[in-house]
């Protein structure tokens, strides 16, 4: 073994520990990934309540990991419960779509708490390490994924098609909207009809951008790898 792979542990390993580690932004990164999958590749009358299932299994998991306070969790909790209770509702054709667009809304929500949970630990731990990495970029995807749902709940709600004439948009139309929108790539191709859908379109881009210059690509600009597990962590 030489001395560099001593003071330097492998980053890939690293990497995979937090990824399966159930206290660490990893984890909720991974959760994140999971759900984005399922929504463009779930389809059928259950899909977005698999989708929900999922949502609120990721929140859950980021107040966990963000040591929020037990009020937060427990109320996650109860919506987790909820929603399982629908999904088996929804599954054995019991119940009809107003629940279930309820609880849509209320995972919406908590999506849009989610990145200020992880954004208030991030700062209070004052350090710049691999967990701060993966937490930044858990609450830039969470943000696009919140503002996804939130145009899909708004096509569900809403009188007129959300995409005009191009429809009400499915999901994954949904989801690649909010990311082509946050990211400023903006190919055209689905455009809100109207407000709010097109205010809550300006609104994801400006934050977006700010996210990303301020937060993710600060906190990777000052990580440096740890030397040794004896090492103190850099300051932000």
């Amino acid at each position: 073994m030489t001395s560099d792979s001593r003071r330097y542990p492998r980053p890939g390993k690293r990497l995979l520990e937090a990824m399966l580690s159930a206290d660490s932004y990893g984890a909720v990164l991974l959760s994140i990934l999971v759900t984005y999958a399922a929504a463009v590749t779930v389809t059928g009358d259950q899909a977005r309540t698999v989708v929900l299932v999922l949502q609120i299994a990721t929140v859950w998991l980021v107040f966990r990991v963000s040591h929020s306070r037990p009020a937060v969790r427990t109320a996650t909790n109860l919506l987790l419960v909820g929603a399982g209770v629908i999904a088996v509702l929804n599954l054995l054709a019991l119940m009809g779509s107003s629940p279930e667009q309820f609880l849509f809304a209320a995972s919406c929500l908590l999506y849009l708490i989610a990145p200020m949970a992880i954004v208030r630990y991030i700062v209070m731990r004052r350090v710049i390490d691999l967990e701060t990495i993966l937490g930044a970029i858990a609450a830039y995807l969470l943000i696009g994924m919140f503002f996804a749902f939130a145009y899909f709940w708004m096509g569900e709600v809403q009188a007129g098609p959300f995409f005009g004439t191009q429809g009400e948009g499915t999901l994954p139309d949904d989801l690649f909207f909010s990311f082509t929108t946050m990211t400023t790539i903006g190919y055209g191709s689905l455009v809100p009809a109207g407000n709010p859908g097109q205010t809550l379109a300006v609104a994801e881009g400006v934050i977006g951008q700010l996210f990303l210059v301020v937060a993710v690509a600060k906190a990777v600009g000052s990580w440096r790898p740890k030397r040794m597990d004896s090492d103190p962590p850099r300051e932000v």
